[in-house]
């Protein structure tokens, strides 16, 4: 019997670091900025984040079933390396919500940012064509007023279009995630006219 217990033990014991490892290693928590060094195209905060831009995107619940799609208008302007960008989501239940965030980028592309819903301050850094942010953010009450660790990652690809992936947690356990595109208005408003008379 003594046996058996000490087998079971042991089993569990692997099968807990077999989870933490892959947490800790190889998950889309563990990636770095030193991941995205010499990648390229370069994605520059300043740069690609700056004006009027559309982000269109879905939101997982912790099923991984699609909870929730949005449209979001986003405007940033920059003041040197301090940005200031609005965000104005439309859900496909008809609610609508407004951010407001402080960006501040150092030299060495560390990034500092805040909102009213953001608990503190969030900090990441921008390197080679990805840009990584975690902070701490408070949900609305009508979606019972959590606070949520989010980790957000931007990639950046060849024609100039933001991928975004985030992932939100609560007790370490993953609860929601956002994939999401942004890209410049014009781009989109120039694209309707060519898409609608296919």
């Amino acid at each position: 019997m003594m046996e058996y217990a000490l087998v079971f033990l042991l089993g569990l014991a692997t099968a807990v670091f077999a989870v933490l490892a892959v947490q800790r290693w190889m998950s889309f928590a563990a990636q770095s900025p030193e991941d995205y060094a010499g990648t390229g195209p370069e994605l520059d905060i300043r740069d690609h984040l700056n004006g009027a831009l559309l982000c269109e995107g879905v939101i997982y619940g912790p099923t991984g079933r699609v909870a929730s799609r949005f449209v979001a208008e986003m405007n940033a302007s920059w003041e040197g390396n301090t940005g200031f960008m609005t965000e104005d989501f439309r859900y496909d239940n008809g609610s609508t919500q407004h951010r407001e965030w402080t960006l501040e980028l150092d030299d060495t592309g560390r990034i500092t940012a805040t909102a009213p819903d953001i608990i503190g301050e969030g900090h990441g850094r921008q390197t080679g064509a990805g840009v990584q942010l975690a902070y701490a953010i408070r949900l609305p009450e009508a979606s019972g007023g959590h606070v949520l660790n989010a980790i957000d990652w931007m990639y950046l690809v060849e024609n100039g279009t933001i991928i975004n992936r985030s992932q939100f947690r609560k007790f370490g356990i993953r609860v929601a995630e956002l994939v999401a595109t942004i890209r410049p208005m014009q781009n989109t408003v120039a694209e309707r006219p060519a898409m609608a008379a296919e």
